[in-house]
């Protein structure tokens, strides 16, 4: 499994915006996104450092894989 660098989450919800994901809402310290299609909700704590586990836990319920991921990363 790759390792993923450590991201803030307003730049997790920028990529995860690269995919189609949509920002609705804050509420408190979470950005909340939603896509059309998908039954899922993603919600992004708004901190400086997301932590690794939760990252890999809101790519796989976006429905991407870590590679995908870290590429548009390297994009952005």
């Amino acid at each position: 499994m790759p390792k993923l660098p450590q991201f803030s989450g307003r730049d997790d919800v920028k990529i995860l915006q690269h995919f189609g994901w949509v920002s609705v809402r804050q509420r408190g310290s979470h950005i909340i996104l939603v896509k059309d299609g998908h039954n899922a909700t993603l919600s992004v704590p708004d901190h400086k450092a997301v932590a690794q586990g939760t990252l890999r836990g809101l790519i796989r319920s976006a429905g991407l894989t870590v590679e995908a991921f870290v590429e548009v990363s390297r994009q952005i």
